[in-house]
């Protein structure tokens, strides 16, 4: 079973990753937001952009890319704990509805907005945070329980094959990028640092 141990290593990094990036902006609600009465559009922008983020990270997850879907299929055993993680993760899309359409990317200026915010800002880390240890403690048990050998090894090369997919698509760091043509009908060639800073801002 040492795939199946190297596979569930290699999903508890990609846990412990999102899992501190989350506690880190629960530190900072707990730290800064929770103790004011008015917050600038700035920070609201800020906050709501690092929530979108985390969402769409743990959306696309490797774990319920390829060991969920295994899980399901293995054992109906697993029924009602998968049910339990999807409610997570419908609480947690929720709050980040509330953060990013109905509050996000402007100033609240009442200590209600505020509150409002705070509570949207917890329940999205809670639940997410409940999630992650629920996966780790009862998911990756289950998964080793009805998994067999060669469907661990079908997960982790899908897994391999994702990683590799993902590192291509990657730009290189000293790739060479037209970024705009001069008048004299010469291109001005620059790195992918300089690049970034000539991009124009888009509005989302």
């Amino acid at each position: 079973m040492l795939t199946a141990t190297y596979t569930l290593v290699a999903l508890s990094v990609e846990q412990a990753k999102i899992r501190t990036q989350v506690q880190d902006l629960q530190k900072l609600l707990h730290s800064t937001f929770a103790h004011q009465n008015a917050l600038a559009a700035g920070q609201v922008g800020a906050a709501c952009d690092t929530v979108k983020r985390l969402y769409e990270n743990c959306h696309w997850r490797k774990i319920d890319m390829f060991l969920v879907p295994v899980i399901r299929k293995a054992s109906p055993a697993a029924d009602r704990l998968l049910l339990d993680l999807e409610e997570l993760g419908r609480a947690a899309a929720d709050a980040v509805g509330v953060l990013v359409v109905r509050l996000g990317f402007q100033a609240l200026d009442t200590y209600a907005g505020v509150a409002q915010f705070c509570a949207a800002l917890e329940a999205f880390c809670s639940a997410t945070l409940k999630r992650l240890e629920r996966e780790e403690c009862e998911l990756f048990p289950v998964a080793r329980a009805v998994i067999s050998g060669e469907a661990w090894f079908s997960i982790a090369n899908q897994m391999l094959a994702h990683d590799a997919h993902v590192q291509e698509r990657k730009p290189s760091r000293q790739a060479i990028v037209l970024s705009r043509r001069g008048h004299d009908g010469e291109c001005e060639r620059v790195d992918d640092g300089r690049e970034r800073r000539l991009a124009p801002h888009f509005a989302h």
